[in-house]
């Protein structure tokens, strides 16, 4: 009996007997696995399908970092959490269901977010960082540790019916830095609660992102590195773009400027928060102070920049202009009364806001957390999305 065999116990040779039987596996491959730790950043939709499937693979040790509680919105692709587990941590919700799966393994459950203070300490304990993160800030971070620690960087991202997904950091190649050297302008890109996501494509690029992550620690195939890997779930077409590492990346560049974590969220200009909250601003107006106008008869005009089908599901009346539209349709707008301005959760009105005032309309106001705050606060029987 070989070394790598007696290393495997007969639970375990039973539940990877199909590794087993592959050559670019067997034994040795397997006690590989067993041996490596994995830090999985976000338990959300992509985060769910790569640790179910990490776990179920045999990788020893899995960490998993996310500061969210489970909320129904979530149920529709965060297929790790089950309805029972609605205000739960994400976390604690997705520990137990990875136990479930092989309790073979070790689970280290952190219940926090991932900051530049715990980031480098928090990392520096694993082999592969994945990134299952939905915001920007937190993005960068994980991208920055990854090169700083040296650590191969499994990302993965999602919108709508598209994904994409690379090995960044890894064997020399680029870093998300050299793909995206500065992030969007804050409220450019909406996130998956505003723009929406297919359900079944997080599952399509998590698994992705965890076959990269297995494919390194049994040293086989060829990896993502230096290849941005491209899906579009609805006419179901895989293509690739090229990334070279940049010579002047600031991060793994010939003379980098970082060499230590930053401020992300003054880079990002915004805060590393869950997809279901949003930036407050000094001229928001709150739900309450919205109610008091309706009920006062106050003369205002209220703006909706959604888009239809969104107004469909739920609607507190006024004007319907989508935030794209806006520039266009804006001369339906008196500029001599006051404007209140909201979407889902308050992200493209803020923008809305901001466009109408730089347009030379004085008094406007966006609704703070939008429709979602106004049914959570003033009317439960609106439906929420």
């Amino acid at each position: 009996m070989s070394k790598d065999n007696t290393a495997l116990s007969p639970d375990e040779l039973q539940r990877y007997a199909r590794h087993l039987s592959l050559p670019e596996v067997g034994l040795a491959g397997q006690s590989k696995l067993r041996a490596a730790s994995v830090l999985i950043v976000g338990t959300g939709g992509l985060g769910s399908p790569v640790a179910m499937y990490l776990a179920a693979a045999g990788v020893g040790r899995l960490g998993m970092i996310d500061f969210d509680r489970v909320e129904y919105s979530n149920l529709q692709r965060q297929i790790i959490h089950a309805t029972e587990s609605i205000g739960r941590s994400k976390v604690e919700s997705a520990a137990e269901a990875v136990a479930r799966i092989n309790p073979l393994i070790t689970v280290d459950a952190i219940d926090a977010a991932l900051t530049s203070e715990n980031a480098m300490r928090i990392a520096g304990a694993y082999d592969i960082i994945i990134d299952g993160t939905d915001n920007f800030a937190t993005r960068y971070l994980v991208n920055d540790v990854c090169v700083l620690l040296k650590k191969p960087n499994c990302y993965g991202s999602i919108f709508r019916f598209e994904g994409q997904a690379s090995v960044f950091g890894h064997a020399g190649g680029p870093c998300y830095r050299c793909l995206y050297p500065q992030p969007p302008a804050p409220g450019t890109v909406p996130n998956c609660a505003e723009g929406g996501v297919l359900g079944i494509l997080p599952g399509i690029v998590g698994a992705i992102q965890a076959t990269e992550a297995i494919k390194l620690i049994l040293g086989i195939g060829d990896s993502l590195s230096g290849r941005l890997l491209l899906i579009d779930a609805a006419e179901m077409r895989f293509r690739e773009l090229k990334v070279q590492r940049s010579v002047d990346c600031p991060v793994c560049g010939d003379s980098p400027t970082i060499t230590a974590p930053i401020d992300y969220d003054q880079f990002c200009g915004s805060s590393p928060v869950s997809e279901e909250t949003n930036q407050q601003s000094p001229r928001d107006i709150e739900p309450s102070d919205l109610k008091h106008l309706l009920d006062n008869g106050t003369e205002f005009v209220l703006v909706d920049v959604r888009e239809p089908h969104e107004y469909e599901i739920c609607s507190l009346g006024g004007t319907l202009i989508p935030l794209a539209e806006l520039p266009d349709r804006r001369y339906e707008l008196p500029t001599d009364k006051p404007i209140v301005v909201h979407c889902k959760l308050g992200g493209r009105s803020a923008q809305a806001a901001h466009q109408l005032r730089e347009l030379g309309f004085k008094d406007v106001r966006n609704l703070r957390g939008g429709i979602d705050a106004w049914a959570t606060q003033i009317d439960p029987s609106m439906p929420r999305y």
